[in-house]
């Protein structure tokens, strides 16, 4: 039996996984699938703690692939999703799309991935493109670009805050040596103290 690990996020807070799990759930019992539910319960462009448990997860092969609901719900860029998907199934883990219907451990897949590729391709590209085409413009009108030149030693910068931390290290060590001298004079005392006795 196939170890499965169903993965469901919703974009907002005010939305719930509920649809997607059960959908999910159906199928992998009809498919005689043992799975583990993931539910990204906070979810945003930069921080999914689930998911990136799950990829650590997926990466020490403990699952045998990952059913998402729609592609989108994996990935919220095109590049992150290819990049991604390509890991997994150079990995021989399969990635199974439900709505659209997508194995990407078959032929059909494979092919379905390779076009979603290029189409990532062909989109960085155009940014890349359009980037490149409006700084020309910039410059044409006789704008110079980045940052200007001494724009940063303008104004002084502040040293007081390293200024205060020097001092705090400063009394830091000065106590830790009348510390240590404590600790010496009274064990030298102790010892003399022990030796008249």
């Amino acid at each position: 039996m196939n170890n499965f690990a169903i993965y469901v996020r919703v974009s907002t807070h005010n939305q719930h996984n509920e649809n997607q799990k059960l959908l999910l759930k159906q199928y992998c019992y009809s498919q005689n699938i043992q799975f583990t539910v993931f539910e990204e319960v906070q979810s945003s462009r930069n921080t999914r703690p689930v998911k990136k448990q799950l990829l650590n997860l997926l990466r020490k092969r403990k699952f045998d692939g990952v059913i998402v609901y729609k592609l989108d719900r994996w990935a919220r860029s095109s590049r992150e999703l290819i990049l991604e998907i390509n890991e997994l199934v150079n990995k021989d883990i399969v990635f199974h799309s439900y709505t659209e219907n997508l194995d990407f451990s078959t032929a059909t897949g494979k092919l379905h991935f390779n076009i979603l590729s290029a189409f990532a391709e062909f989109e960085r590209e155009i940014i890349r493109q359009r980037t490149l085409d409006g700084l020309q413009r910039v410059k044409s009108q006789g704008k110079k670009l980045g940052r200007p030149k001494g724009s940063k030693d303008k104004t002084k910068r502040s040293t007081i805050g390293y200024q205060k931390r020097s001092e705090q290290l400063l009394k830091s060590k000065q106590n830790k040596r009348k510390r240590l001298n404590y600790t010496l004079k009274k064990s030298s005392c102790n010892n003399v103290n022990s030796n008249v006795a």
